[in-house]
């Protein structure tokens, strides 16, 4: 008989919309793993590991209060939350009804918020006590409210066609109002049924999700741990504090984060901290930074196999490469160990469900060493954002999606990230000045930056690079401009105007906690900084 994963990797009506009603359907132990949260879940206390029957029962409960308040397919309900329960059992239960849940960042302001709502066009707005007042937009409820339903009045499962939408998330808003990511029943799962056909990642039975909630990585993360009939415990903060207390208190053999969470545990003295627990760290959306990977493949533990046979070793695995909502997993990846050597901002090599090219501005594939637009193409990639064509358009070329980063590949299959578009001053012809390349050479020079910040714009007809670097609480005050030359090449070094120290809380950050560079860009041409 063949496996569940293997049944679920075979199941042509499985996608984004049914996995925990065709994980049941397969015949999984209503006993075994559900989902783990931090904060209450109805009756439930907070890090009830809540086995499959008991998740089941409780989204079918919020299915019934759905349906009872005419909630149905088609219906656009945006979530704005932020505790991880609310948002993962509303999602569970409004795609359960072929309704489209729209995931919120709690951290959104409510300005853009309100906005952000207004451009959906939404059937409903569930919101929790802390972000109801913020809206001017009309709530039909609080998330915990649905748990109240009866889940014995609720209705059938919505059967979905492959193409229906089922969720619907967000950028990260870099330069304003974020774009609405569109994902199909099948497009947010043609990953992981590739991955329900390969061997379990090691550190995968037990996990630790710190990626941001309302993200398309916690989504595919919830299906894929329902696949896998792993443990996970959902966290409502990505601070790096809570995310090391948790790893302590609950032991998980993987942790899922973004580069952000990463650059937070990194300045921090894990020697301090009991990581033993953790085999794989697992980063998408942009890729890490070399110093930050090291300081955490030397903590943790990891199996290998000798000539005795397996054991465990100092040491734990990271898992780095690139990632977007829109690109609906991870495209690329590569593993480092405490025995790497392969960075500079490599992000490995693309997925086999995926294939990559570096592109002219026509779309013309580029040969291995030439920087050019990194283009895309999967199944997994979105179908394009809602209730925008414009830039739904905009970002395909030649039949590839534009991810919207510079990038080039090395004559091994190697791909290496550069920049993002906006925040590079880089054509095919002319200076090519790199603002992320720039930061990852700082950190790997001078080891008391523990995150820095590049900002390149063209200001009288010239372009200037101001650096803005993040010390370690120990660093002495000197002037390290000689040095941040010394680190990013010539071409940078030339235009380098200013470099300073700043506090993490000094340099304006998006929800998701990506380096607001444009906002920097514009500070400095109007003197705000000053």
């Amino acid at each position: 008989m063949k496996s569940l994963r293997a049944r679920l990797a075979a199941d042509p009506e499985i996608g984004t919309g049914n996995v925990l009603h065709r994980v049941i359907a397969h015949g999984a132990d209503l006993d075994g793993p559900g989902l783990t949260f931090d904060t209450p879940v109805d009756h439930y206390p907070a890090e009830h590991p809540l086995t499959l029957g008991e998740l089941d029962e409780r989204v079918q409960a919020r299915t019934a209060w759905l349906h009872e308040h005419g909630i149905g397919r088609r219906d656009v309900v945006a979530i704005w939350a932020t505790d991880a329960a609310d948002i993962v059992l509303s999602f569970l239960a409004l795609t359960r009804r072929g309704a489209i849940p729209a995931l919120m960042n709690g951290k959104m302001a409510p300005p853009i918020a309100d906005e952000y709502i207004r451009r959906l066009r939404v059937t409903a707005v569930l919101a929790d006590a802390a972000h109801r007042p913020l809206l001017q937009t009309e709530v039909l409820a609080e998330p915990h409210e649905l748990g109240t339903g009866d889940p014995a009045k609720a209705p059938e499962h919505y059967r979905h066609h492959a193409d229906d939408p089922v969720v619907i998330t967000h950028t990260s808003g870099t330069t304003g109002v974020p774009k609405a990511v569109l994902h199909s029943h099948t497009t947010l799962y043609a990953a992981l049924k590739h991955l329900l056909t390969m061997p379990q990642a090691q550190g995968t039975d037990r996990i630790l999700n710190a990626l941001p909630i309302p993200h398309t990585a916690t989504v595919l993360m919830v299906n894929q741990v329902l696949g896998n009939r792993a443990q996970m415990l959902l966290l409502s903060s990505q601070d790096a504090p809570d995310v090391l207390r948790q790893i302590e208190r609950w032991k998980p053999r993987a942790v899922y984060g973004f580069a952000v969470t990463w650059a937070g545990l990194a300045r921090e003295d894990l020697s301090k901290h009991d990581l033993d627990s953790v085999r794989m760290w697992f980063n998408t959306g942009d890729c890490a930074h070399e110093p930050h990977i090291r300081k955490l493949v030397a903590v943790g533990t990891r199996e290998t196999v000798t000539r005795a046979g397996r054991t465990t070793v100092k040491g734990s695995h990271f898992v780095d490469g690139l990632g977007s909502s829109e690109m609906g997993h991870n495209g690329f990846h590569i593993t480092h160990t405490i025995d790497s050597d392969h960075y500079g901002r490599c992000i490995g090599k693309p997925y086999q469900f995926a294939t990559a090219a570096v592109l002219s501005s026509t779309g013309d594939e580029l040969p291995a060493g030439k920087v050019g637009l990194l283009g895309f193409r999967s199944p997994s990639v979105s179908p394009g954002y809602w209730n925008d064509s414009v830039n739904t358009y905009r970002f395909r070329l030649n039949g590839w999606f534009l991810t919207g980063d510079l990038a080039y590949r090395d004559d091994s299959g190697h791909y290496f990230h550069l920049d993002r578009i906006p925040d590079a001053v880089a054509g095919f012809e002319g200076p090519q000045l790199f603002t992320s390349m720039s930061e990852e050479r700082i950190l790997a020079a001078i080891p008391e930056v523990v995150d820095c910040t590049v900002v390149i714009l063209n200001q009288d007809g010239r372009y200037v690079a101001d650096v803005l670097l993040e010390l370690t609480p120990d660093a002495e005050n000197v002037d390290r401009t000689a040095a941040v030359k010394a680190a990013v090449g010539e071409d940078v070094a030339a235009i380098i105007r200013k470099v300073g120290a700043v506090g993490a809380e000094e340099v304006p950050v998006t929800v998701t906690g990506k380096v607001r560079k444009v906002a920097l860009r514009e500070e400095r041409l109007t003197g705000a900084d000053a």
